[in-house]
């Protein structure tokens, strides 16, 4: 089981507790890889937060083509949930149709009302976190953290960080500037690919080896052992 911080946190008589502060790592996972290890990884340790929640989604909001969740969800555990101060929710499950992250955080705010939520996103998706829905509405209640990721401006990260500086209650203000790290170009469609061609050394090179001896046992993405 994933170690949190709550392990560590040490009660002060008198002394109201800090917020818990949470970084939401969500996406499709499909499966997951080497860059996303290394970004909840990269997070817990130099960003401003003490947990970091993968959210595998339950179903894309754009009918987007996915393995079964439980499979998702089960690579989740296999490839982060072993990281101290990661843990892995089924929570897009447990609200059931299409996962929406401003519905999943709504949640997870009413849920945990000590929870300071940030939203953990890479730069790939930067240009288009304007158009989710409500996005002012996400921006308020998880002020995004940008992880760089290599091959992708880090245009509009700027605004994110006035954003994340702004005053709000249990949050200190301490953005990352995405373009002080950078993570490997990999993306789970490339991977997709390799499995379906039979690639596995360029699947091994970018999936931990849990995730793909588990997506070999159960015939995942056109896969074979």
């Amino acid at each position: 089981m994933a170690r949190t911080a709550e392990a560590h946190a040490v009660a002060t008589p008198g002394v109201a507790p800090e917020a818990r502060r949470v970084a939401i790592f969500g996406g499709s996972f499909n499966p997951p890889h080497v860059a996303h290890v290394l970004a909840a990884t990269y997070a817990i340790s130099v960003a401003p937060v003490d947990e970091v929640l993968v959210v595998p989604v339950y179903r894309h909001p754009f009918s987007k083509e996915l393995v079964p969740f439980e499979h998702r969800l089960a690579m989740c555990h296999l490839a982060l949930g072993w990281l101290p101060c990661v843990s892995v929710s089924a929570v897009e499950r447990d609200l059931g149709g299409e996962s929406l992250t401003l519905r999943t955080l709504e949640h997870l705010a009413a849920a945990h009302p000590d929870w300071a939520m940030r939203l953990l996103v890479g730069a790939d998706v930067l240009l288009d976190l304007p158009r989710w829905h409500r996005f002012d509405r996400i921006e308020q209640l998880a002020p995004p953290i940008v992880l760089g990721r290599s091959g992708f401006a880090a245009t509009g990260a700027e605004r994110l960080d006035a954003a994340a500086a702004a005053p709000r209650p249990h949050l200190r203000p301490d953005p990352l500037r995405p373009a002080d790290v950078l993570l490997p170009q990999i993306s789970s469609s490339e991977i997709r690919r390799a499995f379906a061609a039979g690639d596995l050394e360029a699947v091994r090179q970018r999936v931990p080896r849990a995730v793909l001896d588990y997506a070999l046992a159960h015939g995942l993405y056109g896969s074979s052992p």
